[in-house]
């Protein structure tokens, strides 16, 4: 786990990124706008596990940094939809994408209760580094 964690964080920020000093928690939210496709702010704070105010104010940073995009959902207006910029897109998906890809790789073979199991794993593993009762599905 340390290892895979080491390689993880030394994945170099594209060149274009650098400037724009991305966080951890920024890559979390890019990670799921990339692989999930545009979502409101309620359903990315649901899936990150933070409030959505939380999730509110990185939008707002990342919005003012020209990295993500806000527009009005066309069937409710009151809602915000949030995606990564047209001109990002390409840097964020040659810098997270390959992650992506090894995991759909990795997983693959499984079962669906293998990857149950492995996935349950690793949110126990996450929990207990946490002091966190570990969920349970």
């Amino acid at each position: 786990m340390p290892r895979l964690v080491g390689r993880a964080k030394r994945l170099k920020v594209p060149d274009e990124l650098q400037s724009l000093a991305l966080a951890p928690r920024h890559l979390s939210l890019l990670s799921h706008l990339l692989f999930d496709g545009p979502m409101a702010v309620n359903e990315l704070a649901e899936r990150l596990e933070v409030a959505p105010t939380t999730v509110s104010l990185m939008v707002g940073e990342l919005s003012r940094k020209g990295i993500l995009e806000r527009r009005e959902d066309e069937t409710d207006r009151r809602r915000r939809i949030v995606s990564i910029a047209d001109a990002k897109r390409q840097s964020i998906d040659d810098w997270l994408a390959r992650g992506a890809t090894a995991w759909r790789d990795a997983l693959a073979p499984l079962t669906p209760e293998q990857r149950r199991m492995f996935v349950d794993t690793l949110r126990a593993y996450e929990a207990g580094v946490h002091d966190e009762a570990p969920p349970h599905q």
